[in-house]
């Protein structure tokens, strides 16, 4: 079964963003900013990138879509960050100012279906959140637990609400574990045959209105991190929960997510 990922890059097309702009040039300066982007990097050099290059099953794919306007010293630093991972994509997409976010997600979705004909697995992933070494493998049995369901239904949800919020930065790393439902990370959903239904089609914690949904809360399988460039305004305050991490979490760190000890070394650079 084909499995795709979603990973959207600071693509600035209007829409889909909790943090909203009038048009996209608007977008545009608020995602490229030097410093924003620095940030996003580093993130997605330290917790987004390290988990897909250990996965234990290495049968999916990552679509990366960023804007053709992207800066060329981004985009060249994006392709050197992934060009030892055979699995990533990268995706450039011009913006059309008369097309929403989510229908470009929509349509890079349904083009990379090998076989419209039969079931996928999709996920989303954001550029500053990391998953377990095993989700793609345990999404793979999920689709087995759920295949009586999806004969019924276009589309199921698979929700992994078991996770770490975290935040990283020079002094180290600080977490707390908890459970969340249907989160943009750690949320896959298994689509028919023959349903034009996509990951993207859905807000991410609605889905549950739209079809059934499997949960798994038996381990940490996701790492959602809290940073100076989320998107929610909610980040501000989750910050507050969060503790030095203890000997225990820095080892399932390493163990489950890929992430080591020195970390915050690349927190360090303003660059």
């Amino acid at each position: 079964m084909q499995v795709i990922g979603l990973c959207r890059f600071s693509y600035p097309a209007l829409g889909d963003f909790q943090i909203e702009h009038n048009t996209i040039e608007d977008r545009r300066r608020h995602l490229y900013n030097p410093t924003r982007l620095a940030e996003r990097f580093r993130l997605f050099e330290s917790v987004v990138l390290p988990s897909f290059r250990a996965q234990t099953n290495e049968d999916f794919q990552l679509l990366i879509v960023v804007g053709e306007c992207l800066p060329g010293d981004a985009f060249d630093r994006l392709n050197d960050l992934t060009a030892d991972i055979r699995q990533v994509q990268i995706i450039q997409r011009a913006v059309d100012p008369n097309q929403k976010h989510r229908q470009v997600m929509k349509q890079i979705l349904q083009g990379a279906r090998l076989q419209p004909d039969q079931p996928c697995l999709q996920f989303r992933h954001d550029d500053d959140d990391g998953v377990s070494i095993d989700f793609i493998e345990r999404l793979r049995d999920a689709a087995e637990d759920g295949a009586g369901l999806v004969m019924k239904n276009q589309a199921i949800g698979i929700d992994f609400n078991n996770g770490y919020q975290a935040s990283f930065g020079p002094e180290g790393i600080q977490a707390a574990q908890v459970y969340k439902s249907l989160l943009g990370v750690g949320l896959g959903i298994l689509v028919a045959g023959g349903s034009t239904h996509t990951i993207i089609s859905f807000t991410h914690n609605r889905i549950g209105r739209f079809m059934p949904v499997i949960s798994y809360p038996d381990r940490p399988m996701w790492i959602r991190s809290l940073n100076n460039s989320n998107d929610s305004p909610r980040a501000g305050k989750q910050k507050s929960q969060l503790a030095p991490i203890t000997p225990d979490i820095e080892n399932e760190f390493a163990t489950r997510f890929a992430i080591g000890p020195d970390v915050g070394h690349r927190f360090q650079s303003t660059v």
